[in-house]
């Protein structure tokens, strides 16, 4: 049949165009034919090599220009994707007003606090304070020098790490992921049989998880590229005179009477250890003396006694 309709329209000017009408009607009408045999006859290819196969050829495989059209553009940052990291010890006196100078460098480059813990003395006063602080890569260098400038610098680290290659890479997947996702979901909607449909789920599934972590990646890489990250240690400047103690005076009768009493005490503890040594054996003497001299001493009496 697809035949009798493909030499129709190369028959009409033998027929002298008659029945123009006619003949359109019955060239469009072919036409509508030709596609739904068209249609039919994959349909039965498709039965034929199995729901796996088709599925496989249709997504992966499809048209050579089709594919040509779908496969995504490689993606070409205006900037380099840059990771940024600091980190900082800052000594000051007033740890309380350099947290607040570390505030006004987040406000001038719109920086932000993402984790803060302080420790204090027993007076109360903040002693040190540990920030994390999340500021807008553009303004990582300008942030570092303020806040170098807050106290006393004692270590400053700086770290950058270049991502634009895994940033397009990354682009370019999650295009082509979504690309195959769209023409999964079109074999979905066109699947007859239960066998075509558990195929063709089973692969958006598989492919929807691929997206989902590719998503999460990139995510990752947004937000790290965008914000830097300077980790900030605050600590109170120590004080010398609390170190220096003043020495005591060794010397007049105060200090002797005061060595004599150590002294008399030290030998008290000793008499006294010496004693709580001996105290038990002592006892125990006591205890098996007493009636052995008291036996020894009737013995004596009665051979006294029986003497001439």
């Amino acid at each position: 049949m697809t035949r009798r309709h493909r030499s129709a329209p190369a028959a009409l000017p033998t027929a002298l165009l008659l029945a123009l009408l006619l003949g359109l009607t019955a060239c469009s009408g072919g036409g509508s034919d030709e596609a739904s045999g068209a249609g039919s006859t994959a349909d039965t290819a498709a039965d034929a090599v199995g729901p796996e196969s088709a599925l496989s050829s249709a997504v992966e495989g499809g048209s050579g220009s089709s594919t040509a059209r779908a496969r995504p553009a490689a993606v070409e940052p205006a900037t380099p994707a840059i990771i940024s990291t600091g980190s900082l010890e800052v000594r000051a006196d007033d740890v309380a007003a350099a947290r607040d100078e570390v505030q006004d460098v987040l406000d001038q480059t719109g920086g932000t606090v993402a984790e803060e813990r302080s420790t204090s003395d027993e007076d109360g006063a903040v002693e040190s304070t540990r920030l994390v602080l999340r500021v807008p890569s553009e303004g990582f260098a300008v942030a570092m020098e303020a806040l170098e400038g807050i106290g006393v610098t004692e270590d400053s680290r700086r770290a950058s790490e270049d991502v634009t290659t895994q940033v397009v890479d990354n682009e370019v997947r999650v295009r082509a992921q979504r690309a195959s996702i769209a023409r999964i979901e079109a074999l979905l909607a066109r699947a007859e049989t239960i066998g075509a449909v558990i195929s063709i789920e089973g692969q958006l599934t598989r492919r929807q998880a691929d997206l989902d972590s590719l998503l999460a990646q990139q995510a990752y890489l947004t937000d790290q590229t965008s914000l830097s990250t300077i980790t900030v240690r605050l600590a109170r400047t120590p004080d010398p005179s609390s170190d220096q103690r003043p020495e005591e005076d060794r010397s007049g009768f105060l200090a002797g009477l005061a060595a004599g009493w150590d002294g008399l005490s030290s030998v008290a503890v000793g008499a006294a250890t010496a004693l709580g040594a001996v105290l038990p054996f002592a006892v125990v003497a006591l205890l098996l003396g007493v009636p052995l001299a008291l036996l020894v001493r009737s013995l004596r009496a009665g051979r006294t006694a029986r003497t001439p």
